[in-house]
């Protein structure tokens, strides 16, 4: 059965609909779900199931296609940082689990790198533990990292994110090596690394005890939906922290909509022509970059590396001699358009992702952005 969708839905609330070259933001909607997944929700939407039932299944599907042990659908890569940090805390003890956050009598310290402090730190804090800092902003010793794992130390968390400096920190395996000489789990926040497809399996085959992806990024499944695998014991405690159980992570409730969802999306990934899609983004990026060839004082080109822009991107650099608007006031511009698009600015450049571009976005944006600097 199709689909059925309501083509106005946004215009009969009132809300704009906008060609989003930022990425798959959250604040942007994240991503666009395939029509199959779409589908597989409807489907899911017409049964009652024992939701301890479908999270076993969908949690094989998980661990088959990330290569671990076990895994797991949360709602989202923040809640899996919040059940990695619960699992290595409480494991499955009941009465444990039951007090958090309350750690009185439990290890409650989570080892972090400096440079990977970010936002999303209250979903570990949340917990009830403590976060003991190792290194400064733009380096970090081995040994600072062995020191500071002592006796009350849960787990060591590690974030790997486009805008982290590569140097800043250690690289994964020996952060594995250093935690688990000393007897202590590592997980990781891999929430905005798919693409490239390789990190779905690699944080894992690092050694990683415990790894969460975002399911509404590069995955595209629902925004509402993440994917936790790792260690089958650290997987079952977290399991017994989440929903449907009365826990700390009952309020991170996912559906079996969402469920459904999640694992439809995934195995779509795992056979999707990655070499296709990147190639494809690529031509995008170009026909942006294109846009301001000849202009003085404008040079676009396509970019793409494994730390800032694991994804082609169009990038637009602002020289000296250049004399019309700023970065940011051409971004402004951009967005007060009809349809307004958004982009990201910088001191000397703008970005513009391909990946969450539709068909016919690209020549839109390359119009538009002639148009804002004066060459329309």
């Amino acid at each position: 059965m199709a689909v059925v969708t309501e083509p106005d839905v946004y215009q009969r609330l009132g809300v704009r609909r906008i060609i989003n070259g930022v990425g798959t933001v959250t604040r942007l909607g994240g991503s666009l779900m395939p029509p199959e997944v779409v589908e597989a929700m409807v489907q899911a939407s017409r049964s009652y199931v024992d939701l301890d039932e479908l999270h076993r299944k969908a949690g094989e599907v998980v661990a088959r296609c990330t290569g671990a042990e076990a895994g797991y659908v949360c709602t989202g890569a923040a809640a899996g940082l919040v059940l990695s940090t619960a699992a290595c805390v409480a494991g499955s003890d009941p009465a444990k689990i039951r007090r958090l956050p309350d750690t009185s009598g439990m290890k409650d310290e989570v080892v972090m790198h400096k440079s990977h402090r970010n936002g999303y730190d209250h979903a570990i804090r949340q917990v009830g533990v403590k976060i003991v800092e190792v290194g400064f902003a733009n380096s970090t010793a081995s040994w600072e990292l062995a020191s500071a794992i002592g006796p009350n130390t849960a787990a060591v968390a590690y974030v790997v994110a486009p805008w982290l400096q590569r140097s800043a920190a250690l690289p994964l395996d020996e952060v594995v090596q250093i935690a688990h000489e000393r007897g202590v789990p590592v997980f990781v926040d891999a929430s905005a690394t798919l693409p490239p497809h390789e990190n779905l399996t690699r944080f894992i085959r690092s050694g990683a005890d415990l790894v969460t992806y975002s399911g509404g990024k590069g995955i595209r499944g629902p925004q509402t939906s993440g994917i936790l695998c790792g260690r089958r014991d650290l997987i079952d405690a977290a399991v017994l922290q989440g929903n449907p159980n009365h826990a700390i992570g009952r309020p991170m409730k996912v559906g079996k909509e969402e469920i459904v969802g999640l694992i439809t999306a995934l195995e779509m990934y795992a056979r999707r022509d990655h070499a296709a899609e990147f190639r494809e983004w690529e031509a995008r990026a170009e026909r942006i970059a294109s846009a301001v060839k000849g202009i003085e004082g404008l040079y676009g080109r396509e970019m793409h590396d494994d730390v800032g822009r694991w994804a082609p991107q169009a990038v637009i650099a602002f020289e000296r001699r250049w004399s019309g608007p700023s970065p940011r006031e051409v971004a402004a511009a951009l967005r007060a358009g009809d349809p307004p698009i958004y982009v990201t600015s910088r001191a000397d450049e703008l970005s513009v992702a391909t990946m969450t571009l539709e068909a016919g976005d690209a020549e839109v944006i390359a119009w538009r952005l002639r148009e804002v600097v004066g060459k329309g």
